[in-house]
């Protein structure tokens, strides 16, 4: 049925004019007209407007990075300048005595007699306290009956090779004389051979009897020889010996007055804070002795700065001169230590302990740009900066190069105009952003 009827639809366009096809099909497509309302024509205008508004921030805001608002009340906006910059560093010294001498108990002992009290000035040999100890003292007693015994032993040495030495001397000259009253004998008993009135017997006794004596005196000289030199060597001994027995005797002495602390120098005493009747250790501090009326500064400086610090450079307090003496080359949380002394003479008045500033010039004074020293270094390290734009509305985040600084002033060597301001307050809510918009 479908097929015959398409056949024939088929026959009939066949069959028909195309004009009037043509009028057939737009007498069916009528065009149907339709009016808008305006509201809903600005609605889609003001979408459209929206939507490119916010492509547009967001835009911005990926160029030029994190943006934040501020309020103009809590930053600090300085200007970039020109003048001469002082290199120099604030430096807070603690006043310190120039020589310490410590007093320490060589020997422990209780404590008899207090002679002095705290802060007490001192000349050299001052007595300060009397110590007790009844054992060291019995070991002294000991030591030098020792010592004394040794000594009269060797005494009693010495005086039996003197004697013998002596002893030797007679025997020789006894010998000697021995020879000369037998040698006459013999010359007399030969000229009496002849005349008979004494035996040949008698004179080659009396013979015998000279060469007796001559060979002992010879085996006596060389004994006497061999005697005195090891006599010299035994008494060189027995001298060395002896000395170091008296000097093992003065120091047990010296202990024994160890006992009585005195003042090995003249000065102030400090530190000193002992009872009558307590116990003091061998070794144990009992103070100290501080030189009047010289001292020196004691101060301690950033870390940063160790690398321009060096013995020999001035610092200066109101008018008096002061020269680094010493630099610690140990660092400690951040700070090493450094000593000053005064180069001519020091302030009137200035006690230990005492705490004063001062100024340590790093180097010599020169023109540069500048721009006030601010908290934003110990935030940025003097490695970017905000800087303001010319119309004051915002700051943008740059990148520049800073030089020396001091307690005023920061030296400027790149990255900023003269006349130029910047941000110098704290950055630490500042870290992360691109640009501060003053409100």
């Amino acid at each position: 049925m479908t097929q015959v009827n398409k056949t024939k639809t088929d026959s009939i366009k066949n069959a028909m004019p195309l004009t009037a096809v043509t009028k057939a099909v737009s007498g069916m497509d009528r065009k149907i007209s339709t009016t808008a309302s305006p509201m809903k024509k600005w609605l889609g205008f003001t979408m459209i407007m929206l939507i490119v508004a916010f492509a547009a921030y967001m835009i911005a805001n990926k160029s030029t990075g994190k943006v934040l608002s501020v309020d103009n009340s809590r930053i600090v906006v300085s200007q970039v300048t020109s003048g001469i910059f002082e290199d120099f560093i604030p430096i807070r010294g603690r006043v310190t005595p120039a020589k310490t001498v410590y007093l320490d108990a060589i020997e422990g002992g209780r404590v008899e007699k207090i002679l002095v009290e705290d802060g007490a000035n001192l000349t050299a040999g001052n007595l300060i306290v009397e110590l007790s100890s009844a054992s060291l003292q019995l070991s002294a007693l000991g030591n030098e009956t020792r010592v004394a015994e040794q000594l009269n032993n060797m005494r009693t040495i010495e005086l039996n090779l003197e004697q013998n030495r002596l002893q030797h001397k007679r025997n020789i000259i006894d010998i000697k004389h021995q020879i000369k009253l037998l040698t006459r004998q013999v010359k007399r008993s030969q000229s009496l051979i002849a005349t008979g009135a004494i035996t040949k017997t008698q004179v080659e006794d009396s013979e015998d009897t000279l060469i007796w004596y001559k060979d002992r005196l010879a085996l006596t000289l060389e004994s006497q020889q061999s005697d005195a030199r090891m006599q010299g060597e035994q008494l060189a001994f027995l001298k060395d010996t002896s000395t170091r027995l008296e000097s093992n005797l003065a120091i047990s002495r010296q202990n024994l007055d160890n006992m009585n602390i005195k003042a090995p120098v003249a000065g102030i005493l400090s530190g000193f804070n002992v009872e009558v009747g307590q116990s003091i250790a061998r070794g144990e501090r009992l103070g100290q002795i501080d030189t009047p009326n010289d001292y020196k500064l004691t101060a301690f400086i950033d870390e940063f700065y160790l690398g321009r610090v060096d013995i020999g450079q001035t610092a200066n307090y109101k008018n008096y001169s002061l020269v680094i003496a010493k630099v610690y080359p140990q660092v400690q949380n951040g700070q090493f230590e450094v000593d000053f002394k005064f180069v001519t003479e020091q302030p009137k008045g200035i006690r230990r302990g005492q705490t004063i500033q001062i100024k340590l010039t790093l180097g010599d004074a020169s023109e540069a740009m500048l721009i006030p020293n601010g908290a934003f270094y110990q935030d940025t390290g003097g490695k970017w900066l905000f800087v303001v734009s010319a119309d004051g509305s915002q700051a943008m985040k740059r990148n520049v190069r800073l030089g020396r600084r001091n307690n005023q002033f920061i030296e400027v060597i790149e990255g900023l105009e003269l006349g130029e301001q910047v941000v110098t307050s704290p950055y630490s809510s500042y870290q992360d952003m691109q640009r501060l918009n003053f409100q």
